[in-house]
């Protein structure tokens, strides 16, 4: 859009620039008598038009001249007093840029820059001083000789400038330094024609008009004549094109390539390729080494072109003829400017101008160029400046090595180093780098507010597990283009993870707006997949963090939308949560949990609590369920419900479980050895579903009952229906290989998972345990209490006996009596006892046990024990325990 404006103002200045010397010229036409001009004025003009307009003075290192035609131009203005002279400077100048090879735009501009200049200093000269008498005053003359100067060095200023614009870009603005040049220059043939009308005014020459003129041609002639072969200060413009000059441009070339050959510190295109170029065309027909020059040039792997210094295609090979696509007449009638891409160039423009002033010698550079059919293709260009011929006229050498295939790879790579492949979608690297740009401009806008979504798909691993990869491929394809077409133009999709995808949304108007997109989404979301006549529904769990809370990372705001899409997915999936400071801590008390777990096994921080499990038949101690405890060292207890998601999450709960099982098998060995009972005790440990799926579980069970020589009947392991359901075929298996090695086991919670009971008599199972959800609400929830009664009776018929867990109330118990149910364990028994209340209890059982046991006959049956005196109860619980049955 800048570059279109400025093209716009460059032509905009131009037509007026024009208009201006238009009307100026027809001003002056009309002002000037041409009967009454004399011979000495046409001998004037013919001498600028002729010879000023042909040599000139090279203002320092711009690559600008000044033309002699002004000392002519001077001298009538100073002189004559002629507004004839203006028109004399419109057709010299016109002359100077057409000599010059400047494009029509640059020569229109340059004409009326310089014709308006001299109208205006015609102008002053009248304004000051009325009539060229009064200039024959030495004070009025340097004056006028000043103003003069000064409006031409002005216009030699705006002409340098904007013709950077109308040559192509090949030529550039003044320097300060070519600026005094300039300057020094116009005030030396002003005052040069100063001298010359104020010697004629003092002499008193007869005719001094004609004396005036021959004075002034001679000393044109005179410059001409003397530096048109010995360019040092002066610039001779040329006329016409060397036409054999092979041989120094080798000689050129060579040297270059010896001097690139001597500095290594980049690759470059041997320049071995650049000596046939000529800047005429070099006949194939000739004869000697001028025709194998001209094959080298022709047939060279890498395009070569010679530029002049408006920019046209001076000669081109064949090579860059097949990379552009054009024959070899039509590429040479456009400009550099025309092949080269507009963005590239302007950034290579001044490059040039130093090239062709001499500045520097060499350039490379990748660039793109516009190939015929309108596409980009990518080129190694080596470009050198280097002056030719008689008249020292600059060129350029463009080297150019195709490099399409090589950019094509290089994107391609680029674009998966930073997006999915399956997809197609940015991938983490690419959303991070676009969320700290974000970020960054949000410290120079603070009023700006964004927002990341953090996406999991619900239940995507069962889709995965059922219906294969590919559905699931097809699904996540899916998903990234709804994501795609329900979401903003400039937000940022990425695919970060098997089933999560993140959203950077930006420029929001408040928070809500970023709940209502993720309202969206979950909508679009939820309608099905079709997928080879797979009907797919699936959700997505998203977590938020708004910009507001403040984020100087990528790092952090991704942590805390992550953390927030877990807690969506903790309180029920498919749903939102918006991240907050209290989750922040939350997060943090979970990672040094996790750390503090890992610690914990070798700071022997944790220890075993066991709480009695009773038969409801005549309330004698059964056996103990191992439950895990943790003392840490500064924050005292820490609960189970809450490290134990924790261990299950990290995998610690794999060391943390065989611990468990170890330390409880070992002490209720050694209860068995000194609290000996009728019936041996039993101990209840939990194993969990990472245990469970451990592929050595039989063998550390097998170790550990060898290690703590406790009977295998003495060790139940509990199992939660879930995980047994998770991979039905596999546990059954794992656990009849458990059954044989003599150990009992038992469903926990059973009824609160995949209602497994058309499976429930393939298990090898001993013992269903009702969950205390049940036991508890179904005193007042009659559905409760069939649930209870149908686990009773499924568990009798199947030849298993029943645990009820939870047990507070005598009601309960009452109940629970009532429905045959064979054991139970809960606080209207006991609490979790520690070691030392556990063998209170034992000792204080089996004391009363042995007593009676060699109080009665030996022949007689033996006593049971009928009470667990260990466990406190109030008055109205003895009645229960003691009383009747309900």
């Amino acid at each position: 859009m800048k570059t279109s404006n400025h093209s716009f103002f460059l032509k905009l200045f131009l037509a007026l620039t024009v208009a201006a010397c238009l009307y100026v010229v027809g001003l002056s036409g009309l002002q000037t008598g041409f009967g009454q001009l004399d011979v000495s004025f046409w001998l004037l003009a013919v001498t600028a038009l002729g010879v000023g307009a042909r040599v000139g003075v090279k203002t320092s290192d711009d690559g600008r001249h000044v033309p002699f035609f002004y000392l002519p131009v001077f001298l009538g203005l100073l002189f004559f007093d002629w507004p004839a002279a203006v028109l004399m400077t419109a057709a010299a100048a016109f002359l100077a840029s057409l000599a010059e090879k400047r494009r029509l735009p640059s020569i229109l501009f340059n004409t009326g820059v310089s014709t308006v200049a001299v109208f205006l200093s015609y102008s002053a000269l009248h304004f000051l001083c009325e009539s060229t008498a009064k200039l024959a005053d030495p004070y009025n003359l340097a004056v006028g000789i000043g103003i003069i100067s000064l409006l031409q060095t002005v216009a030699h200023l705006i002409a340098a400038s904007a013709s950077a614009g109308f040559d192509g870009g090949l030529s550039k603005a003044p320097s300060s330094r070519g600026v005094l040049s300039a300057c020094l220059t116009y005030l030396t043939l002003a005052g040069a024609a100063g001298v010359i009308v104020r010697l004629t005014a003092s002499l008193q020459l007869p005719q001094p008009n004609v004396i005036a003129v021959v004075f002034s041609c001679a000393v044109l002639l005179f410059l001409y004549l003397l530096f048109r072969d010995r360019d040092k200060s002066l610039v001779v413009r040329r006329d016409e094109r060397p036409s054999k000059v092979e041989h120094e441009v080798v000689r050129k070339a060579d040297h270059k390539t010896e001097h690139k050959a001597e500095h290594k510190a980049e690759p470059v295109v041997p320049v071995v390729s650049v000596a046939p170029m000529a800047l005429e065309r070099v006949e194939a027909h000739t004869s000697g080494g001028d025709g194998l020059y001209r094959g080298v040039f022709d047939y060279s792997a890498n395009g070569i072109a010679v530029v002049s210094r408006s920019g046209d295609l001076t000669l081109v090979n064949r090579s860059l003829c097949e990379f552009l696509g054009y024959p070899e007449e039509q590429l040479k009638s456009l400009g550099i400017h025309e092949l080269i891409h507009h963005d590239d160039f302007i950034i290579v423009q001044a490059t040039l101008s130093r090239l062709l002033s001499g500045e520097e010698v060499t350039y490379q550079g990748e660039k793109r160029f516009i190939h015929k059919d309108g596409r980009e293709v990518w080129a190694l260009c080596n470009i050198s400046g280097f002056h030719h011929g008689p008249e020292d006229t600059h060129y350029l050498v463009f080297l150019i090595q195709d490099l399409t295939d090589r950019k094509r790879t290089e994107e391609t790579l680029l674009h998966n180093a930073f997006h999915d492949a399956l997809t197609g979608l940015p991938n983490r690297a690419l959303f991070i780098d676009h969320l700290q740009m974000t970020i960054n401009r949000t410290r120079r806008h603070e009023d700006q507010i964004y927002a990341v979504l953090f996406l999991d798909l619900d239940r995507f691993k069962i889709i995965n597990d059922s219906l294969g990869h590919l559905i699931g491929d097809q699904l996540l394809i899916g998903i990234a283009r709804r994501l795609e077409n329900c979401l903003r133009p400039g937000d940022t999709i990425a695919r970060v993870g098997g089933d999560e995808f993140t959203v950077l949304l930006e420029e929001l108007s408040d928070e809500p707006e970023a709940i209502s997109i993720a309202h969206r989404i979950q909508r679009d979301l939820s309608i099905p997949f079709n997928f080879d006549g797979h009907e797919v529904y699936t959700t997505a769990s998203i977590g938020i963090a708004p910009s507001t809370t403040g984020y100087d990372n990528p790092a952090d705001i991704m942590r805390d939308a992550d953390t927030a899409m877990y807690r969506a997915k903790t309180l029920g999936k498919n749903r939102y949560e918006v991240f907050d400071k209290a989750m922040h801590e939350v997060a943090i008390n979970l990672l040094q949990m996790e750390t503090d777990l890992r610690h914990a096994l070798e700071r022997e921080e944790f220890f075993i609590q066991y709480q009695p499990i009773v038969s409801l038949h005549n309330f004698s101690l059964r056996g103990f369920e191992a439950l895990l405890r943790w003392r840490h060292r500064e924050r005292g207890l820490i609960s189970p419900l809450d490290f134990i998601p924790v261990a299950e999450d990290t995998g610690q709960i794999i060391h943390i479980g065989a611990w468990v099982l170890k330390e409880a098998c070992r002490q209720m060995q050694r209860w068995q050895r000194e609290y000996g009972v009728e019936n041996p005790l039993f101990i209840s440990v939990n194993l969990s579903g990472k245990q469970f799926a451990q592929p050595d579980l039989i063998d550390q069970v097998k170790n550990i009952i060898g290690e703590t020589r406790l009977s295998p009947r003495g060790l139940k392991l509990e199992i939660t229906e879930s995980v047994v359901m998770e991979n039905f075929e596999t546990a059954t298996e794992m656990l009849q290989q458990l059954r044989d090695l003599g150990v009992q086991l038992s469903i926990d919670d059973f009824g609160t998972g995949y209602s497994s009971l058309s499976y429930l008599h393939r298990f090898p199972i001993d013992t269903l345990k009702i969950d205390r959800s049940f036991v508890i609400k179904m005193i007042d929830n009659n559905e409760n209490l069939e649930i209870v009664r149908t686990i009773v009776m499924l568990a009798q018929n199947l030849g298993m006996d029943v645990i009820a867990e939870g047990v507070e109330t005598k009601e309960q118990l009452a109940l629970l009596r009532k429905l045959k149910c064979e054991n139970g364990q809960g606080y209207y028994f006991s609490k979790p006892l520690d070691v030392k209340g556990a063998e209170t209890l034992l000792a204080d059982t089996c004391a009363e046990g042995q007593a009676l046991k060699k109080a009665q006959k030996p022949k007689a049956e033996p006593v049971i024990n009928t009470r667990v005196k260990g466990i406190k109860l109030a008055p109205s619980q003895d009645a229960v325990l003691s009383g009747p049955l309900p």
